[in-house]
């Protein structure tokens, strides 16, 4: 293998601080109006028999609350004095326990160091929840997915029913929390692009460390090795979400991660790898090169179509844009493209209307990203797509995979063999800026991961 470039790490250190939580404690807490909100942490999961998952906390309860322990549940009570408006359930201090699983902060440290306004050992919520959810208008309460918690919920709620008839009130709807929080969540702020640039910045040494690494002959699983060392290193948590390392014929799966293969000659290598740093912000790219540093003809073709139109998508990433329009943007170059050699015949706006191209691109062009890489948010409000505007992060990521595994639509061309197992996606982050910030109205947010064609031959 060719000599591994350096790079030196950088620490990950300056996590987002408790003053922001807390203010999005209080926007939270306006737009629930009169209806308190019951937010549980993650529980812990088993891997097998009695070993368990690394945990990861629920991305909702972590955004509120910055707490990184499992079982926890945050009560957020506008309907109650200030003071009262913030409790949180936890696990107790317990030495006998914290030797096996390491240290608890108890209901003193929460207090003391998570902004808390009262603190309750977790095993006294079945009895004090009816109470703190006494004179609510509504619960907004994630049903379905927190199945602990949820039958106290559900209990509490169906006593307000019960009494109402002899003392006048109960919480009238229980109603989703999510649609507020991720609508916070989507919008970013200065602090949250700070930290999404950390972990786009390690994320894109690793891409470039991991094509210096490459050559025919290694294998797949080094290639891995090497990126996700460079997270650990770097001070990441680890990689955000399973690595993809997928030579050859294997990039044309669109989520192979079994990364067993060896490095073929001749082949391209598709790299789909991001971090997650220490308060969860991740970063998501995906990098395609020659693995003997010379792309073929057709694989030259194809990379240059692909880097075109992600160049297009990326240019139409600004304020007012929408991600339909990005991904329009992206599709329309590539089926031109397309079109122009052969892979697809007919006119364009036939080919995009009937989807004759989807044996070739089967995926949109970008998704939302912050603390859950396929981050929340809606796309649209009803028949009208959510506008762009500055704090929003998408991926943009366009991509071709020339395969048999699709059948070609009726009238599209047969796929010739030179084609065959040339699998490219190019992805970098982009933050939506406003107009007075950058011109363009978008920050690149990976761009140290290089991707003309001439540095993925160098």
């Amino acid at each position: 293998m060719p000599a591994i470039l350096t790079v030196p790490c950088r620490s990950v250190s300056a996590v987002i601080d408790q003053h922001c939580h807390a203010e999005r404690r209080q926007r939270f807490l306006e737009l629930l109006g009169g209806a308190a909100a019951v937010i549980p942490a993650a529980p812990l999961v088993t891997h097998h028999a009695d070993c368990e998952w690394p945990f990861r906390q629920n991305s909702d309860f972590w955004y509120l609350t910055g707490f990184d322990e499992p079982d926890a549940v945050a009560l957020l009570l506008p309907h109650r004095p200030e003071g009262e408006r913030y409790v949180l359930f936890v696990q107790p201090r317990e030495p006998g326990a914290e030797v096996w699983t390491g240290r608890r902060w108890g209901t003193e440290g929460v207090v003391h160091h998570f902004g808390v306004d009262i603190a309750h050992p977790l095993a006294d919520l079945p009895t004090l929840l009816p109470d703190y959810l006494h004179g609510a208008e509504g619960i907004a309460f994630r049903v379905g997915h927190h199945p602990s918690v949820e039958p106290l919920v559900l209990k509490a709620w169906a006593g307000q029913l019960d009494r109402q008839p002899r003392v006048g009130s109960a919480a009238l709807a229980l109603v989703a929390p999510c649609p507020l929080l991720h609508r916070l969540r989507l919008q970013k702020t200065p602090e949250e692009l700070e930290r999404l640039r950390k972990a786009c910045g390690i994320s894109a040494e690793a891409h470039e460390l991991a094509r210096q690494a490459a050559a025919p002959g290694g294998s797949e699983r080094q290639i891995q090795a090497v990126i996700e060392q460079h997270f650990l290193s770097s001070g990441a948590r680890g990689p955000a979400y399973g690595s993809i390392v997928a030579g050859g014929d294997n990039a044309c799966v669109l989520h192979y991660i079994a990364n067993s293969d060896v490095l073929r000659d001749g082949d391209l290598l598709l790299i789909d790898a991001g971090c997650s740093i220490s308060d969860y912000y991740n970063g998501d790219i995906t990098r395609t090169f020659p693995i003997n540093g010379r792309f073929s003809g057709e694989q030259r073709a194809l990379y240059e179509l692909v880097l075109e139109a992600q160049n297009a998508a990326i240019a139409s990433v600004k304020p007012g844009g929408t991600a339909e329009e990005v991904h329009a943007t992206a599709l329309r170059v590539l089926v031109e493209g397309l079109l122009d050699l052969g892979l697809l015949a007919g006119q364009v706006d036939s080919v995009i209307e009937q989807g004759a191209y989807r044996h070739l691109y089967m995926h949109r062009t970008g998704h939302w990203l912050g603390l859950d890489v396929h981050d929340v948010g809606a796309y649209r409000l009803g028949e009208h797509p959510v506008s762009l505007s500055p704090g929003m992060v998408l991926t943009v990521e366009p991509g071709l995979y020339v395969s048999d595994r699709l059948p070609v639509p009726e009238g599209q061309p047969a796929i010739e063999e030179r084609w065959k197992g040339i699998g490219i996606r190019i992805e970098d982050d982009v933050a939506v800026r406003d107009g007075s910030e950058l011109a363009c109205g978008h920050e690149v947010l990976t761009a140290a991961a290089l991707k003309d064609t001439a540095d993925m031959e160098g």
